[in-house]
């Protein structure tokens, strides 16, 4: 019984929050006066009883949901939606990797904060923590790319170009650090059109 109670909660936090991500995208808050690409957004955040998991802490991948909201939730702080809109560009996340420090639990109130950390030749960078009380909670790092109507990618000149066309300066544009690179590197997946056999090393399974 408890388990089918935790597992009925665990899909109401789906929807809750895909609802809350439909809501940020399709009826985003308005920009911040001022608020430039690099600057950091905050996106406050409340646990919902939905949001735990049989241990009754938040479920580690439903903070990726609350990522997302807060990703959305930067596009609108930084006047982003009607650009994409009128180009019809929509945001992908392509891989990411989060670091838990402690559990949030029912009721506690927090804030997601986003920050754009860079761009590489292809992809859009974020850096996002979870915050309680000032302490860091979970942090992530989250490689997005833009795409067009028909899939194909927004190449990052084209980023660069349409953020300084909406006054966004960014000759103060960050460098990434050397080591997401290698991250991005070790854990990347053929494209999309490149076929990927599912074979397993079986000497490796039984060594590890």
């Amino acid at each position: 019984m408890a388990r089918a109670t935790a597992a009925a909660m665990a899909g109401r936090a789906d929807v809750a929050r895909q609802v809350q991500l439909t809501r940020a995208t399709l009826r985003p808050r308005r920009p911040v006066p001022g608020m430039g690409v690099l600057d950091p957004s905050v996106t406050r955040m409340r646990v919902r009883p939905g949001d735990l998991d049989f241990y009754l802490h938040v479920n580690n991948g439903t903070y990726l949901q609350m990522m997302d909201v807060a990703r959305s939730n930067y596009i609108a702080d930084v006047g982003g939606f009607p650009l994409f809109n009128e180009r019809r560009w929509y945001p992908v996340v392509a891989s990411q990797t989060v670091t838990y420090k402690r559990s949030l639990t029912l009721g506690q109130r927090f804030d997601v904060e986003t920050r754009m950390i860079g761009l590489d030749e292809r992809a859009v960078w974020f850096e996002q923590r979870v915050v309680v009380d000032g302490d860091v909670a979970v942090r992530a790092y989250i490689c997005t790319r833009l795409r067009k109507k028909d899939g194909r990618p927004v190449e990052n000149d084209e980023v660069r170009a349409i953020a300084a066309a909406a006054g966004h300066d960014l000759a103060g544009e960050p460098t990434l650090p050397e080591w997401l690179h290698e991250w991005r590197r070790s854990v990347a997946l053929p494209s999309a059109r490149t076929p990927l056999p599912h074979t397993w090393d079986l000497d490796t399974v039984r060594r590890g």
